[in-house]
């Protein structure tokens, strides 16, 4: 069973490894794409959009290596692994996105004061449709392998990548207003909208990574799970108390006690304990469950999730 165990750990850390290339790769591809066509059209526009690609392949790189990092088993310096390192590194990309967009705010706003820079339409307008194409893709494998992995980094660079979309979507329409009108300042307006979705999508990630990082318990439905797993063991243990539950990156930690009759045999009880152990980790796969045994010397206990 440990075996078992052991490769289903294995398969969502080698896919949480393989997803975190994805965004590297096409964070690459569209930062030449807007320097090449930034500096062949002149525009101003395009060529910041592709300042901020250059800062997307940056935390694409440090999200591959946090991965890679937290896929790594537990040694003697990390006894508990080194999963927390995802919840750092979502921090770190959700202060990453808030700050380009308090620099978007500042740009957009220096330029409604100071007056527009020229902005090319054509082949900026292409290059932001390419871009959002190339982004939307990679949002929904990252999406998905966040799912299945529950990676927390992962789940953080699919936000991001979405923040990238509905800033090439936030680019083109303004490119799109101002080849319609003439109107120039309708960059900075858009823009300003777009840093306003930023620093909004990078609080929600600041939020969930700090409660990981803070050792918050599970969902509840995922709790859930787990004590339905105790209740099938109804007849074999008079019941449970003290569960606790905990996260840290993609691995899932279960403790409670568990209230045994004291005239079982050890053998019996182990048994007991391998079982509820293999229930919990068929529904939350590498789960790490710890099992506390008592004996019940009749004492009232009135826990959540008492069978009494």
């Amino acid at each position: 069973m440990a075996g078992q165990v052991s490769q289903e750990q294995g398969l969502p850390r080698d896919r949480a490894s393989r997803a975190a290339v994805v965004p590297v790769l096409s964070n690459a591809f569209v930062l030449v794409l807007k320097a090449v066509v930034g500096l062949m059209t002149g525009s101003i526009a395009v060529l910041s959009d592709a300042m901020d690609s250059l800062e997307d392949v940056g935390a694409s790189l440090f999200d591959l290596w946090s991965v890679r990092l937290s896929a790594k088993p537990a040694d003697q310096e990390h006894p508990y692994g080194h999963g927390k390192v995802e919840g750092i590194a979502a921090t770190a990309e959700g202060l990453l996105i808030g700050g380009g967009g308090v620099f978007i705010f500042y740009q957009a706003i220096h330029r409604l004061i100071s007056g527009q820079a020229e902005i090319g339409v054509g082949l900026g307008l292409v290059a932001m449709v390419v871009t959002a194409f190339v982004n939307l893709g990679v949002v929904f494998h990252i999406a998905r392998a966040a799912k299945e992995t529950g990676s927390l980094v992962l789940t953080a660079a699919s936000r991001h990548l979405w923040t990238n979309v509905a800033q090439a979507i936030a680019v083109i329409t303004a490119l799109v207003l101002v080849g319609l009108t003439g109107r120039r300042e309708f960059d900075a307006i858009v823009a300003l909208l777009l840093s306003a979705f930023l620093v909004f999508s990078a609080a929600r990630i600041i939020m969930g990574a700090t409660r990981q990082i803070m050792d918050v318990r599970l969902p509840l439905d995922e709790e859930e799970v787990i004590e339905e797993a105790l209740r099938r063991y109804e007849g074999q243990v008079v019941g449970f108390h003290k569960l606790r539950t905990r996260r840290s990156g993609h691995q899932r930690y279960v403790e409670l006690h568990l209230i045994v009759d004291p005239k079982r045999s050890v053998e019996e009880i182990h048994t007991v304990c391998d079982g509820i152990e293999g229930d919990i980790q068929e529904r939350l796969p590498g789960a790490e469950v710890t099992i506390h045994v008592e004996p019940d010397d009749g004492r009232p206990r009135r826990p959540r999730g008492s069978f009494s």
